[in-house]
């Protein structure tokens, strides 16, 4: 099987819908070829991060029983007159249901909190760091090679340590984009897991405790300090993660 044919059936194997004959033609490609090796698991970070649960509503359990009370009551609010025509009849049908998409619509879930719609971008930045191989515009250890690449770039000077000693060297830095703003994005490295750090101005000068969550099986840490918002993200085990946190905030 030759990378054109690999590649036209990628989708179908990444979703299982291939037969037993083709799966290992391709499996059997793959442990030769790195360039298609290489999209499929672009292929596969993408499809983990569709299926991430956050970008989901799900109805509450007794959704349905007060759907069947709301049109109830819409129901009872139809002029209870004798309807001589079809007509008559259409109208108080439109009526009902209007007044129950209405209370539909009202009763609809929130939009996500300002953190899960950061977290959600800050996950998806790490990932498609690792899948076009971007991780760094300016690959190196130095940290006076490192902050001053950003100057001019960004309106802020974000701190930048290397933290090599403490067993999580500097890989580099780079500019993303999160919340609608420039912001830098510091790599680090502790074995073959790799770190980024988000850091931009924060929009208070409030002093934030770390709040730590997980999105499609990747760890995450926000916090706020001097002045900075960090937003850090890896799939490095938490409790070397929240090591990693302590050591940033005793370095800034």
């Amino acid at each position: 099987m030759n990378c054109r044919d690999t590649q036209n059936l990628l989708d179908g194997y990444c979703d299982g819908e291939l037969d037993l004959v083709r799966t290992l033609d391709i499996e059997r490609h793959l442990q030769e070829c790195p360039g298609c090796t290489q999209i499929q698991q672009n292929n596969q970070a993408l499809h983990a991060a569709l299926k991430d649960t956050s970008l989901y509503f799900k109805a509450p359990p007794n959704l349905h029983k007060r759907l069947r009370g709301a049109s109830r009551e819409a129901l009872k609010e139809v002029p209870r007159y004798r309807v001589s025509s079809w007509w008559g009849a259409s109208v108080a049908a439109v009526s009902a249901c209007v007044a129950l998409l209405m209370w539909v619509m009202s009763s609809m879930p929130s939009r996500p909190a300002a953190d899960d719609v950061l977290a959600q971008e800050v996950v998806s930045s790490h990932i498609r760091s690792l899948m076009v191989n971007h991780l760094t515009d300016v690959p190196s250890s130095d940290t006076h090679m490192v902050k001053p690449w950003f100057d001019g770039k960004l309106d802020f000077a974000p701190p930048v340590t290397d933290l090599t000693t403490q067993g999580f060297p500097l890989v580099g830095g780079r500019l993303d984009y999160i919340g609608n703003k420039s912001v830098a994005a510091l790599v680090y490295q502790r074995r073959q897991h790799f770190i980024n750090l988000f850091i931009w101005p924060a929009n208070d000068a409030s002093e934030g405790g770390n709040k730590m969550m997980t999105r499609q099986g990747y760890n995450v840490i926000r916090w706020n300090q001097s002045g900075m918002t960090f937003w850090l993200v890896s799939d490095l085990n938490l409790s070397e993660l929240q090591q990693f946190t302590e050591v940033v905030q005793n370095s800034s």
